[in-house]
């Protein structure tokens, strides 16, 4: 609890003065090793623009990291906010934070946080809401503008690809966060109730088909060449394991999108780590996961590509500092990085696995194999286990030729809610906690929740054959006068042969 207890008397004024950079000594017997973290006070401000008026947790509270994503090209970084304070249930309109980072070449070690501009999500004007569509629409069958962005990636044309939960959906946006289209979202992942309606609102008492409520595309990644975007559900369908209760199954699917056509071209199982493995790691058997935890407090926050076939997820469970746990006094079982492979894995589209929890013969999940257990890699240099480790991305490139892999928590705006949906901040002191009324101060000794953005360095064998994203060329001056050159030739043939 030492560092919990150290970012809770930082103070904080301004961002740069507001930071906490720890550093610890890199272990060579480990291929994935922690260098240092950054701590990112929860009150900090975003660049909203607040015209006058005072902000707030909804309006410009910093909110990250749902996804994290390093813009190599430009050697920019994206934290992407969800859907804002308090479960859909607070006005927030949608965006992603542009910053720049120190990342140090020989060690990777990270410095220097600094927040270079707030995007807003529009359309036709508008601005998507993190507000669930019964709230934002009076419709809970009416997607329209609810939007919870959880996945986020850079295009070759520098256009912008997020993923949703509500829909659970892909859209796709200008660098100024306007809208240019949407993905077709598979019938399968559809959340319907027992009529067959649209419901991107109700629980599973309400949902017989589909996404489980909260439960959409967590994570979002891209082909090396821009030609595929992979859209990863964070939990197993609601229909699909034993007794059609998607808390009980470890298959999830992995959605993979043609991004020229937008149309999705296959889909792939991705299991979860078993909840009886996870509870072998948890001391005594009171705080033992169930069988109905397995799809449900158990599920993947983030993916990253390594190649057109390699990738990088993060898989975790529902514990740790967080709103819900501001003391973390539950014990985690599961905060892990895994690498995969789809070559061998099936293309279950056509595929229900309803009634049951496993696969049928002949159908083969992604192939996966442990990367790093952040958890321990936390532990063993004294950290806090945060709940929500939602953020992932490949860093730079360092001197030896390693490579910097990136992981951001997602703090909740430190914004909790009761059964009326009343908000309230959280705050801690590591030991105790109290929940206050929104946008006021917290208690003598206690702060709100900080977010943590982490810097591991792994050997270059270990990530194996990563490929650098692709990037649209730019127009040359030689590239435009060749092409003004043959537009010229062609006028003066066309023309000649008219005389």
């Amino acid at each position: 609890m030492n560092q919990l207890r150290s970012w809770l008397f930082l103070g904080g004024c301004s961002l740069a003065l507001s930071l906490t950079n720890i550093v610890f000594s890199i272990a060579p017997a480990h291929a994935v090793s922690l260098v240092n973290s950054v701590t990112i006070p929860a009150d900090t401000p975003d660049l909203y623009p607040l015209n006058g008026s005072s902000g707030g947790a909804n309006i410009n509270r910093l909110g990250m990291f749902s996804d994290l994503y390093y813009d190599r090209h430009n050697q920019v970084y994206y934290g992407l906010s969800d859907r804002g304070p308090g479960g859909g249930v607070i006005d927030y309109q949608t965006r992603v934070q542009k910053f720049s980072l120190d990342v140090d070449p020989t060690t990777g070690g990270i410095s220097n946080f600094n927040l270079l501009e707030t995007i807003l999500f529009t359309k036709d004007g508008e601005n998507f809401n993190g507000l669930n569509p019964e709230r934002l629409n009076g419709d809970t069958s009416k997607l329209g503008l609810s939007f919870d962005s959880e996945g986020f990636v850079v295009a070759p044309n520098g256009n912008f690809y997020v993923s949703d939960e509500y829909g659970p959906s892909v859209n796709e946006f200008r660098p100024d966060g306007s809208f240019v289209r949407s993905f077709q979202t598979p019938a399968n992942l559809l959340s319907r109730a027992s009529d067959g309606t649209l419901d991107y609102v109700g629980d599973r008492d309400v949902i017989t088909s589909g996404r489980q409520d909260n439960r959409g595309f967590e994570g979002l990644a891209m082909s090396p060449d821009g030609s595929k975007l992979f859209a990863m559900l964070q939990d197993p369908l609601v229909n699909e394991g034993t007794n059609n209760d998607g808390r009980r199954s470890r298959n999830l699917r992995i959605v993979e999108f043609d991004t020229k056509s937008g149309q999705s071209t296959a889909q792939y199982i991705y299991q979860l780590e078993s909840f009886a493995e996870i509870n072998d790691r948890i001391p005594g058997t009171e705080d033992d996961f169930s069988a109905t935890n397995q799809g449900r407090s158990i599920g993947i926050s983030a993916i990253a590509a390594i190649n057109e076939l390699e990738f990088l997820v993060l898989e975790r469970d529902n514990r740790g500092l967080g709103v819900e746990d501001p003391t973390a006094s539950a014990p985690v079982g599961s905060k892990r990085v895994y690498k995969i492979n789809l070559a061998q894995a099936t293309n279950v589209s056509n595929l229900s696995l309803a009634g049951t929890n496993n696969l049928p013969s002949g159908v083969n999940p992604v192939s996966k194999s442990l990367f790093l257990d952040v958890a321990d890699a936390l532990t063993q240099t004294g950290q806090v286990l945060p709940e929500k480790l939602e953020g992932l991305t490949i860093g730079p490139k360092l001197a030896d030729g390693s490579h910097s892999i990136l992981l951001g928590t997602d703090n909740d705006y430190s914004v909790t809610q009761n059964d009326s949906d009343v908000q309230f901040d959280v705050c801690t002191n590591g030991t105790t906690a109290t929940e206050v009324a929104i946008d006021s101060a917290c208690p003598d000794g206690q702060q709100l929740i900080p977010g943590f953005l982490y810097s591991f360095r792994a050997k270059a064998d270990e990530l194996g054959d990563f490929i650098s994203p692709q990037k649209t060329p730019e127009p040359t001056v030689l590239g435009g006068l060749l092409l003004v050159g043959l537009a010229s030739l062609s006028l003066k043939r066309r023309y000649s042969s008219k005389m």
